[in-house]
């Protein structure tokens, strides 16, 4: 059976200058002939058409018509493309004239990119890498998702998969023909092979998940006692009122998040409930959650207000004690009310004024440059998504079992190899993925 066509709106909603509307599918030909009362132009040429309904009907636009034959196509299959005037009503009435047509359907999200995968235009890891360049905000996050787009990761993992299949083509050598006068102990040789690619394995899980952090954002969180400034201090970095202010103990309750960019890269920073012995379960809920989000986050600012801190650079207000790890910043809050510093001052201490401004633009500077430390690195291709993070554990672990197997008996290890063989191959797509599908296409927009 044919597949149906389908069409969609592939630029962004809303009233806009130009939008661009695809039809994928073995009638986007005649949609487009229907559309234009004309053939389509040549393929991959710009032509100015006159859009109208089909069998004769009213005028609908005026716009440009691009047509790509299959298989030379982002989806493998004819498309159609229509760039016409972005009002709301001229999209809607060209899509209607559209679906008007036999044969023609409103695409589902994702759909055109999952049509990609299945005609061989690109793997799972490069269609992931695709959708993260349509969500992409900052340039770390578009820079990092290109290189996936491009094939970054699927190069590295279709070179472990063909050296999986190389280990596995030994070892079931020596089991399916024992007799046949193989090389001796073909097994054997597969043993620094596979030892080799479970060293590279935990070497790419090493990675401080670095590529996650890109994609999802660097986290950090404000954390000490009630009254301390926390509340004032994420508005100020915010630059909007993100956060309750008030000199009523305990105000915040919940995790207040806001979303910045620091250097290039993505980073949330959460208000926290204040540390203290709570007077109630409302508040004992906060304080839990103000701990959890600690314990979670990628750097801590430990607030402390005039008076606050008791033992020395390390030493602070109830509460923080155990909270804090090596490397997390002190803000000394509330420099205007006569805290005595100003500016950067030893190691990670850093005193500022919410209200007037002090150290607030050298916090920032120095806010930035941890962020860049730990996510700037250009390294080789990083893991981007918890899926690619568990599929490349299931196989390394697989791998250390096949090591040793190896010594007892061809037969357990080529088990393991394939198990191995199989994670991998879930990483792109190349077997055993329809599980996987409506997961991963199901995240896109409509009309990508």
């Amino acid at each position: 059976m044919k597949p149906d066509t389908i069409v969609a709106l592939a630029s962004g909603a809303g009233r806009a200058g130009v939008a661009v509307i695809r039809v994928s599918g073995p009638a986007a030909g005649p949609v487009l002939e229907a559309l234009t009362d004309r053939k389509p132009p040549p393929p991959r040429k710009a032509a100015r058409r006159a859009f109208c309904a089909p069998d004769g009907g009213l005028s609908l636009d005026d716009g440009i018509a691009l047509w790509f034959p299959a298989p030379a196509s982002f989806t493998g299959e004819d498309i159609a493309e229509l760039q016409v005037h972005g009002g709301p009503a001229v999209v809607a009435a060209i899509i209607d004239a559209a679906l008007s047509r036999p044969g023609v359907r409103l695409a589902e999200p994702g759909e055109f990119t999952r049509r990609a995968f299945e005609n061989g235009k690109l793997d799972l890891a490069e269609a992931e890498g695709l959708a993260d360049l349509v969500d992409a905000e900052t340039e770390a996050q578009r820079r990092q998702a290109l290189r996936q787009r491009r094939g970054a990761l699927s190069a590295v993992y279709d070179g472990w998969r063909g050296r999986l299949i190389e280990a596995a083509a030994l070892i079931e050598a020596e089991i399916d023909f024992p007799d046949e006068e193989l090389p001796d102990a073909l097994a054997s040789r597969a043993g620094p092979l596979l030892t080799a690619l479970a060293a590279e394995m935990a070497r790419h899980l090493d990675d401080a998940h670095r590529g996650e952090r890109i994609r999802d954002g660097y986290r950090i969180a404000i954390i000490g006692a009630p009254n301390a400034g926390k509340s004032s201090l994420l508005n100020a970095l915010a630059r909007r009122e993100a956060a309750i202010v008030s000199e009523i103990p305990g105000t915040t309750r919940d995790v207040v998040e806001v979303r910045l960019v620091l250097g290039g890269y993505p980073v949330w920073i959460a208000d926290t409930a204040g540390l203290r012995e709570a007077a109630d379960a409302i508040e004992a809920e906060g304080v839990r959650r103000a701990l959890a989000r600690a314990e979670e986050a990628d750097l801590r600012l430990a607030v402390v207000e005039p008076g606050g801190q008791t033992d020395g650079p390390t030493g602070h207000t109830s509460g923080l004690t155990g909270a804090l790890r090596e490397g997390d910043i002190t803000v000394l809050s509330k420099a205007d009310l006569g805290a005595g510093q100003t500016g950067m001052t030893t190691g990670h201490t850093i005193a500022v004024s919410s209200t007037t401004g002090t150290g607030l633009a050298e916090l920032e500077v120095l806010l930035a440059a941890r962020v860049v430390e730990a996510l700037g690195r250009e390294e080789a291709p990083v893991l981007t998504r918890a899926r690619h993070r568990r599929l490349v554990e299931e196989a390394r672990a697989a791998l250390e079992r096949a090591v040793p197997a190896l010594r007892r008996g061809p037969e357990l290890a080529a088990e393991d190899v394939r198990v191995a063989a199989t994670a991998i191959g879930r990483l792109t797509g190349r077997i055993d993925v329809e599980d996987l599908l409506d997961e991963i296409f199901s995240s896109f927009c409509i009309g990508k």
